[in-house]
């Protein structure tokens, strides 16, 4: 990320679903602190993504009309059709130059981050290399997304790298459809790993707050919290928009 950027530098648009409020404000918070040269601004999608239309259009009046307004950051693990939808109504409909990044997911920061939040609740260890001989709290994880059998996909290669960082088998599993937790669980089971913990890769709006542990309770399943405000969420945002401007 450069350390100045020219006035008419495109304007940092965060969105997500809901209203934008709760760990999604925090998180926007960070990412300005941490990047006080970017304009950053903050559209939840709610229901008809009219508050991200207004974002964009805001950003387009404080910039020359033949230059990009915003770079639209989504707050997001991973592909979720409602969300992506939502966007593309509101570039649409303010009719601004934007240029759109894909989810946060997958990447080793991403992984990192599921990791802490999992030794936050004493669930993995907090070092995976002083302690590689140290017995592990749990035998394997399930990785929870929400967003439909693409989202799982997409999630297949934070999977992997959360495996290795935990030395733990990792599958991953929907919320919202199929594979299932459930069925995690039983493969994992199948394998001998008797405790399990359930690691919710969503940054919160994505679903109902009891939904990740509604789910692991139902497998006797510990679980660990969502990635929330978190800063190397923040720093994954931050270098999603920074990719695009050196691309350019």
């Amino acid at each position: 990320m450069p350390s100045q950027l020219p006035p008419e530098a495109p304007a940092l648009v965060l969105t997500t679903l809901g209203d934008g409020s709760g760990a999604i404000a925090e998180l926007a918070a960070l990412i300005r602190a941490d990047n006080p040269q970017i304009q950053v601004r903050l559209a939840g999608l709610g229901e008809d993504a009219k508050a991200l239309t207004s974002e964009l259009e805001a950003a387009a009046r404080e910039r020359p009309e033949d230059g990009v307004a915003a770079i639209v950051v989504p707050l997001l693990a991973g592909p979720h059709p409602v969300a992506d939808r939502l966007i593309s109504m509101a570039v649409a409909a303010s009719g601004v130059s934007v240029t759109v990044t894909d989810s946060l997911g997958p990447h080793p920061l991403l992984a990192e981050a599921l990791h802490i939040r999992l030794a936050e609740k004493g669930l993995a260890r907090e070092d995976r290399m002083r302690l590689l001989n140290v017995s592990s709290p749990v035998d394997g994880i399930i990785l929870a997304t929400v967003g439909g059998e693409n989202a799982v996909a997409e999630a297949q290669p934070t999977a992997v790298l959360l495996a290795s960082r935990l030395t733990l088998p990792v599958l991953v599993a929907s919320l919202d459809s199929a594979p299932g937790v459930a069925e995690a669980a039983e493969r994992l089971r199948g394998i001998g790993a008797e405790r399990i913990a359930l690691s919710p890769c969503i940054l919160g709006p994505e679903a109902a707050p009891e939904l990740a542990s509604d789910a692991a309770a139902a497998i006797g399943a510990d679980c660990a919290d969502v990635l929330g405000a978190h800063g190397l969420i923040a720093a994954l945002a931050a270098r999603a928009y920074g990719s695009i401007l050196s691309a350019d």
